[in-house]
């Protein structure tokens, strides 16, 4: 029988799988397309691919220390609307990892990505311009631009974007789920690091997973019809059949220095706002978390692999890394 290490109220137990526990994870993967369009090769599969085959030990992290965190941000559905129509990420969930009592900041879309990248949603409270947001945000540091100044690398892959740091409202990669353009102290390094994702073939996202040459602070954003926001959840969950296999092959992740984070900005827009995060690494097993977590969570988290301050509100975040046995730095 698997056993599930469950972290939270009542903890101390081990539960098994597939018993008395309900859950939604979100990879911190933001799809991104080649530069002229959206990628249209993939499509949902009736059977998840296999797993890596690297088994880890039930509920400890590799004795490696994480060094990267890549997000991949899916959009607008709860933790059990993805748990029941994502079968992949279901399936990656309860092999690794996932929290259970993980919420969005508030509704809608954009000040979720602000809260991730910046530690705070600056007072905004829909979806807006570059022109009305950034002055909001005024002279911030974004968690992309706090890595760099650190000595270490950030990057953010979006599905569909035209160029580098693309401010354009509209299309399958609107502004508002590419945080780092609103960051205005950061605008040089946003047009040189948030970069078209390409495809799951080729380009900026899977050439990088392939060379082992992930940035310490990443963020993936897939296009509107790969993150669920205009497509299908099961359209999104063969979205990450894509990239994730080449993912938990690559020596990033074998190593136990990548941990991939896979969550949503917000849900269905109820009060509860409650989502499905996941989380991979490569020496997790079986792992549920109950404690409350929430985007500044994850704000603190990217602090932590960049052996800086966290951000505003991520300074006073529950912590992530510790309920998810995550070694850091």
């Amino acid at each position: 029988m698997n056993r599930r290490r469950v972290i939270g109220a009542g903890s101390g137990r081990w539960r098994p799988a597939g018993v008395g526990v309900g859950a939604t994870a979100v990879l911190l993967l933001a799809a991104c397309g080649s530069g002229g369009g959206p990628d249209t090769s993939l499509t949902p599969l009736a059977t998840p691919p296999p797993l890596t085959s690297v088994v880890p030990t039930p509920g400890k992290a590799s004795p490696g220390s994480v060094t990267k965190v890549l997000t991949v941000m899916e959009e607008n559905h709860s933790l059990s609307q993805s748990l029941a129509e994502m079968p992949y990420l279901n399936k990656l969930a309860h092999h690794y990892a996932y929290a259970t009592n993980y919420t969005a900041v508030r509704h809608s879309s954009e000040p979720n990505y602000l809260a991730v990248a910046g530690g705070s949603t600056f007072g905004v409270t829909n979806d807006a311009p570059v022109s009305q947001t950034a002055p909001r945000v005024g002279t911030a540091a974004s968690v992309f631009d706090q890595a760099i100044a650190a000595g270490k690398s950030a990057k953010t892959y979006v599905q569909s974007m035209q160029t580098n740091c693309d401010p354009a409202l509209g299309g399958l990669a609107p502004v508002k789920h590419n945080p780092w353009v609103f960051f205005k102290a950061g605008r040089a390094n946003c047009e040189k690091f948030d970069v078209p994702s390409g495809t799951a073939s080729s380009g900026n996202l899977i050439g990088d997973i392939r060379a082992n040459n992930l940035p310490n602070v990443g963020f993936v954003a897939p296009d509107l019809l790969h993150d669920a926001h205009d497509g299908s959840l099961l359209a999104a969950d063969a979205w990450l059949t894509g990239y994730l296999p080449a993912l938990l092959a690559s020596s990033d992740f074998t190593s136990g220095r990548l941990a991939v984070v896979i969550t949503a900005d917000e849900d269905d827009n109820t009060d509860v706002n409650k989502v499905l995060t996941v989380v991979l690494q490569r020496g997790l097993s079986h792992v549920v978390v109950g404690v409350p977590l929430n985007h500044y969570s994850l704000t603190r988290l990217y602090a932590q692999v960049a052996g800086s301050t966290p951000l505003l509100a991520g300074n006073s975040a529950r912590d992530l890394a510790g309920p998810f046995h995550l070694k850091v730095g």
